[in-house]
């Protein structure tokens, strides 16, 4: 493995170094050498430095989360990133990148923009159902690393949600309308009226300023279900099933945030359910930063299909 600074003895010298790198730039690769056989002290000085490290994570986690919180439009890659900093502090943004735009290129070529917006769909499905493999993760549907968005890619499995989140990301990197409905028990995406001055036919033009609150809903989209399209009927015979009132945010379009905090709320549905209260925990101060305080929901049940 590769490091960018090594500090040589372990001693409180050693430590204290260590730690103060750390709080500087806590992203760094930090490695801490002892020459001779470690004793029971220098074991226990080991374990807190790795606990002060993972403290000084968090709150560095905490410190971007605020900023994303407070940043005048909540970009929603920005955002997955930052959660994901949560399991893989060494998150690269730029191969998060490259990988989205590799899939977004592909559907690009086999894109005309005088198709109607289901044929549209179904091109973006073909490319990232069958010709990249992404699909549901029904055999472990609670696991945690469904919820990170570099796992998602390269395992090619999400929950619905992150599922949503890659369609979405590609979508508007389209430049179509495409965003993320914020339903009880599921979520999937909704197809807007497109905006003929959005429809920009450079590859490399990556502007996303789509607005979610313009423009009506054509059709939905169930992203963890190989992007199976359905009406507004067919979500009010959803809602129905579930017995659940219907309310119009269920049809419409949520915001960034309303997104990154259902990652959230179920990153500690997840932990809580593989037994890592710790974890659950600190995703729920998370949660805190985006001024919500976390309560039991019943919305992060594996989806009917």
């Amino acid at each position: 493995m590769l490091y960018d600074v090594v500090v040589i003895g372990g001693g409180i010298v050693g430590l204290a170094s260590a730690l103060n790198i750390l709080e500087k730039k806590p992203h760094l690769k930090l490695a801490l050498l002892e020459k001779e056989n470690l004793s029971i002290r220098n074991q226990a000085q080991q374990t807190q430095l790795l606990q002060i490290v993972d403290i000084i994570r968090y709150r560095q986690l905490v410190d971007e989360l605020s900023g994303w919180y407070q940043s005048s439009d909540q970009d929603l890659l920005t955002g997955v990133c930052i959660i994901a900093r949560y399991r893989h502090p060494d998150l690269d943004v730029k191969h998060i990148l490259n990988q989205i735009d590799q899939i977004r290129l592909d559907i690009w070529l086999e894109m005309h923009y005088d198709l109607s917006p289901y044929e549209k769909v179904r091109i973006i499905n073909h490319a990232l159902y069958h010709h990249f493999g992404f699909k549901g993760n029904t055999d472990n549907y609670h696991a945690p690393e469904n919820s990170f968005i570099n796992n998602v890619l390269e395992s090619k499995r999400g929950n619905p949600i992150m599922l949503a989140v890659v369609y979405i990301l590609l979508a508007q990197r389209l430049h179509l309308p495409v965003f993320g409905v914020n339903l009880p028990q599921h979520f999937v995406c909704a197809y807007k009226e497109e905006n003929p001055q959005q429809l920009i036919h450079d590859p490399f033009n990556l502007t996303t300023q789509l607005n979610y609150k313009q423009g009506r809903v054509l059709f939905y989209i169930n992203a963890f279900n190989n992007g199976a399209v359905f009406s507004r009927a067919n979500l009010e015979q959803f809602l129905r099933q579930l017995r659940i009132d219907q309310r119009l945010d269920y049809f419409e379009p949520c915001s960034n945030l309303d997104i990154v905090k259902r990652i959230l709320r179920n990153l500690v549905v997840s932990y809580e359910k593989t037994e890592s209260p710790a974890e659950a925990e600190d995703i729920k101060g998370l949660l805190l930063v985006l001024g919500e305080n976390y309560f039991s929901y019943n919305e992060e049940a594996p989806p009917e299909e």
